[in-house]
């Protein structure tokens, strides 16, 4: 399997925790929030709502056109400090280390 195919089965399987959890919208944050410059769009989204609305079509698009991946990012110690206590947060951000495994550098 491509790493393009990889990131796509995790990007899946990301969305399904945050459904079977309570954590995907059905309405999208204002054009505003989702305009934040800061990481992880912090000052203006939750972490759920930044990986529903930022992180997981940002990486689908690149996923879909077959652009280049990033060489490497780390999203787990947010998403398992954000999420500390939160319905589903073994599970979610089980799927943010499996994720950042695959952009680790020794796996490039």
């Amino acid at each position: 399997m491509s790493k393009h195919q990889d990131v796509e089965v995790l990007l899946a399987q990301l969305q399904q925790e945050l459904e079977r959890n309570g954590h995907w919208q059905e309405g999208s944050p204002s054009i505003e929030a989702l305009a934040s410059t800061e990481p992880f769009a912090i000052d203006t989204l939750t972490c759920t709502e930044w990986l529903q609305w930022v992180f997981i079509p940002k990486m689908q698009f690149l996923i879909v056109h077959m652009h280049p991946l990033p060489v490497s990012f780390s999203i787990s110690p947010y998403v398992e400090e954000a999420l500390k206590g939160a319905q589903g947060h073994e599970a979610i951000t089980r799927v943010s280390i499996n994720i950042d495994a695959l952009f680790a550098p020794s796996s490039q």
